[in-house]
């Protein structure tokens, strides 16, 4: 499988605890910039101010240009040598735990699955049509970003000053359970699933009726693929305050699920949003209650916004994303940035 060497060299990377996860970055992005022939960095790289770095998709990519007139930029796996896929693999690792490593890669693999359900001859699914960007000069300092994007991935990453920031992150799967074939029962999101039916069925049937906002499931994340994160004149579901002690641990074992997906400092960074939210987290859910049937739920507090949406493919595709209100694409580590006297980039 053309996925496997992938798979097994950025296993090694992904495996301990990532303490250092700027370093990693800049070391991996250094390596692989350094595998890539002049036409192949011509595709790959941008400027750090370039507004492609803002750019982001979670549709296949045969069908960004049918959508925006232009294609997917940055230099797929497809038009890599063996061993730039593997130094591919290693930037994608740096910016995953391990547990988000393995969700990217199997969410990868299932293209492989859809192109034998849907009979697909046209090479619209395709493992390796996933794109590797970098924004600026890969530093410690910075600033500088990369993006790793392809059907139901899509992965932002903003270095400076020293710090990182990882954001959008999106992950989805079709098929959300492969249902035939070799690898039946396979589930790529199955614990952003079980961990909220968890939490949804510990509410009392009063608590439902604060929780459950709408009857029907919306038909995709409400915030899509915008640049900035909003939600107008939504409700806001059942706030933890209204929990018992119980289901409080029930909503950190689901929020643990998405901000476990990145390494060291940016897990962190999402424990430390999560603890100084405390209580002040909402649960909303919309659609069927049944498993099975098409549904809809969020996490929202003042700092960030958790989707995830199953409706498509008769409840059986699934969309999440994790967005930061002030911190996607480096919004408030960027500001801090430029306005630290000892930056170069310290704008007058």
């Amino acid at each position: 499988m053309r996925l496997a060497v992938l798979g097994f060299i950025a296993a090694a990377f992904a495996l301990g605890h990532d303490t250092d996860s700027v370093h990693r970055m800049v070391h991996t992005a250094n390596n692989f910039l350094a595998s890539l022939e002049p036409s192949q960095r011509q595709a790959a790289v941008f400027p750090f101010e370039d507004q492609e770095r803002f750019f982001w998709q979670y549709i296949p990519a045969a069908d960004i240009p049918k959508r925006y007139g232009r294609s997917r930029k940055g230099i797929p796996l497809l038009d890599m040598r063996p061993f730039q896929k593997s130094l591919a693999a290693a930037l994608l690792s740096a910016g995953l735990s391990q547990q988000g490593y393995i969700k990217a890669t199997t969410i990868m693999s299932l293209e492989d699955v859809l192109r034998v359900l849907e009979k697909d001859t046209t090479a619209r699914r395709d493992p390796e049509k996933y794109f590797f960007s970098i924004f600026g000069q890969p530093s410690e300092q910075g600033p500088w970003g990369y993006r790793v994007e392809g059907h139901h991935v899509s992965l932002h990453y903003t270095i400076a000053g020293g710090k990182v920031m990882g954001g959008p992150t999106f992950f989805g799967a079709n098929p959300a359970e492969v249902r035939e074939g070799p690898r039946k029962g396979l589930r790529a999101l199955s614990e952003e699933e079980d961990e909220a039916r968890a939490l949804l069925d510990s509410l009392t049937p009063e608590q439902k009726k604060t929780a459950i906002v709408s009857d029907k499931a919306y038909a995709d994340i409400l915030t899509e693929a915008s640049r900035k994160a909003a939600l107008e004149g939504q409700p806001g579901g059942l706030p933890a305050t209204k929990m018992t002690a119980a289901q409080r641990k029930l909503l950190a074992n689901l929020l643990a699920v998405y901000a476990e997906d990145v390494p060291g400092e940016l897990a962190e960074r999402r424990r430390k949003q999560i603890r100084e939210a405390g209580n002040n987290v909402n649960f909303a859910w919309a659609g069927s209650t049944e498993k099975g049937g098409p549904h809809y739920y969020r996490l929202q507090t003042a700092r960030f916004l958790i989707e995830y949406d199953n409706t498509q493919n008769g409840a059986n595709h699934i969309h999440t994303v994790w967005r930061d209100f002030n911190g996607d694409w480096g919004a408030d580590l960027l500001e801090q940035h430029y306005k630290d006297p000892a930056s170069h980039h310290a704008k007058k």
